[in-house]
C-alpha cells in the first residue's frame, strides 16, 4: 500500500479496532473470562488487563515516534492470545456463537499480524514527517 492517505486511513482503522476491542474487555469481561483455560489464575483481571494493552497500543500506532514499536507489540500480543482463541475452538467453548465463527478467529490472526506489519516494517510510514529508513 505505498498511497499514503490509504496507509494512514488503514492505521486510523487499525487503532480504532483496537481500542473499541479493548473497550470491550471492560464493557463485557465475563464474555472473555469464557476463553480463557480454567489452568489461567484471575481471569477477570487478565481480561481487563489485555484489554488495557489492546486499548494502549490502539493509541500507540496513531504516535508516529512509536509507531513501528507499538504494531510489533499488536504482533507479540495477537501471537500470544492466539492459544486463548484455539482452546475456545478446540474445546467448543459455548460463546453462543457458531463453530464455524470460532473456526474463522484462528486464520483472522494472520490478517491481523499483516494488518499490524504493514506498520512495523521499515518504509511503511503513513506520516510525511519521518524519514526514510
Amino acid at each position: 500500500m505505498k498511497n499514503p492517505g490509504k496507509l494512514k486511513f488503514s492505521l486510523i482503522l487499525l487503532s480504532i479496532f483496537y481500542i473499541l476491542a479493548g473497550a470491550m474487555h471492560f464493557i463485557i469481561p465475563d464474555f472473555y473470562v469464557l476463553m480463557l483455560p480454567a489452568i489461567i489464575p484471575f481471569p477477570k483481571e487478565v481480561i481487563y488487563l489485555t484489554g488495557l494493552v489492546e486499548i494502549t497500543l490502539g493509541f500507540s500506532v496513531l504516535n508516529y515516534k512509536i509507531m513501528r514499536p507499538a504494531a510489533w507489540s499488536i504482533i507479540i500480543f495477537l501471537i500470544a492470545v492466539f492459544p486463548a482463541n484455539f482452546h475456545v475452538y478446540w474445546n467448543d467453548v459455548d460463546l453462543g456463537v457458531p463453530r464455524w465463527v470460532l473456526l474463522i478467529r484462528l486464520p483472522l490472526q494472520i490478517v491481523l499480524i499483516f494488518w499490524a506489519y504493514m506498520f512495523a516494517r521499515k518504509n511503511s510510514h503513513p506520516y510525511r514527517v519521518l524519514p526514510e529508513e
